[in-house]
């Protein structure tokens, strides 16, 4: 689905933006990997579960309603035993779904390319993690000598206390970014935001965020970060439950929950740049949790300032900007563009990262 979103008056900027965006929703249950492989492969199949060697159980991946979303979602199931790797590796455990070679072209992000991922989950209250790996959510290269190693991993991991690591490599050597402690997600639903720009010097930032009162669980973002596999012909997602069974006696049968899948597809289309004074204005202390200060700018530089989300949606500046110093303390983390207003026209785009 396409859709156009305009930030500015098409008068004053034109199209900033292009965005193609595909959900992929719960329905009801029944023929779950026939709607997963019609959104995410059509005619193909993007559904990666143990059916085989676990037949008497039926498929890994149901459809059930949820009383706190009040809606249908995706239930990832993983069993103990007898459930191992699609019948070809024993040691591990996978109920996943991703985009691949046979996926539409707008859901195999290019180099270059910009692409925001959302989607929400839950794991279970009890849910038993061990030192090897579980992942729950990957960022994958097809092609090239480091295809084998997921770029970007979301992996939960038995620690003191037990977490959640944000994990990264642009090679075959991945490192922990990030990590929160994994009983702020036991029992709640979680709404995550990844936005990626892949590239050698591209940027990365995710934001889980507890749905029920909005508490950040996990924060991070770096502007200039590889996120971009040395000859990749395309990078793509995969969610579900991948685990290893080395240390088997530390995990139990699991169900978890995953809606609201989102991919949307980021790509600039056009924009009309004014050349004024203005142009020299930047911003300091960008990221920032508390303000940002305009430097570089005089009192005639501009008149007015409009605040978008990247959604496109304007946020109210009113009380928040005084003598160049706009306060962002109360929004959500994320990234913003502060367009620079002078005699109604557009002099000034800026992107201002809030974390």
């Amino acid at each position: 689905m396409k859709r156009i979103i305009i930030l500015l008056s098409l008068s004053l900027l034109g199209s900033l933006f292009g965005f193609s965006q595909t959900i992929l929703n719960a329905n009801e249950p029944g023929n779950t990997y026939e709607e997963i492989n019609s959104i995410l492969a059509p005619n193909y199949n993007a559904v990666e579960v143990p059916d085989c060697v676990h037949t008497d159980f039926g498929r890994h991946i149901n459809e059930v309603f949820d009383t706190d979303l009040n809606s249908n979602v995706f239930r990832f199931i993983a069993h103990k035993t007898p459930d191992n790797d699609r019948c070809v590796n024993f040691d591990r455990q996978r109920v996943e779904i991703k985009t691949y070679a046979s996926s539409p072209e707008n859901l195999k992000a290019t180099e270059g390319e910009t692409v925001e991922y959302k989607w929400k989950f839950k794991l279970p209250s009890d849910f038993q993690v061990s030192s090897d790996f579980t992942h729950i959510h990957q960022i994958k290269s097809v092609g090239g000598p480091y295809a084998s190693i997921p770029m970007i991993t979301l992996t939960l991991r038995k620690s003191n206390p037990d977490r959640i690591e944000l994990r990264h490599t642009s090679t075959n050597s991945q490192n922990t970014i990030k990590t929160a402690e994994l009983d702020l997600l036991r029992g709640h639903w979680v709404e995550v935001t990844e936005t990626i720009t892949f590239d050698n010097e591209g940027s990365y930032s995710i934001n889980i965020n507890r749905i029920s009162n909005n508490i950040s669980i996990l924060s991070y973002s770096n502007e200039i970060i590889d996120t971009w596999q040395d000859g990749a012909t395309f990078a793509r997602p995969k969610w579900g439950i991948y685990r290893s069974l080395n240390n088997i006696d530390d995990l139990q049968d699991e169900a978890v929950s995953y809606a609201n899948f989102s991919i949307e597809e980021i790509e600039k289309l056009s924009i009309f740049d004014i050349v004024s004074k203005a142009e020299q204005i930047i911003l300091v202390s960008n990221p920032s949790k508390e303000s940002v200060t305009f430097k570089n700018v005089e009192a005639d530089d501009y008149d007015s300032i409009i605040l978008y989300n990247s959604e496109g949606k304007i946020i109210s500046a009113k009380n928040r900007l005084k003598k160049h110093k706009l306060d962002v303390s109360d929004l959500k983390p994320g990234l913003y563009y502060i367009v620079f207003m002078k005699l109604q026209r557009t002099v000034k785009v800026l992107k201002c990262l809030v974390n």
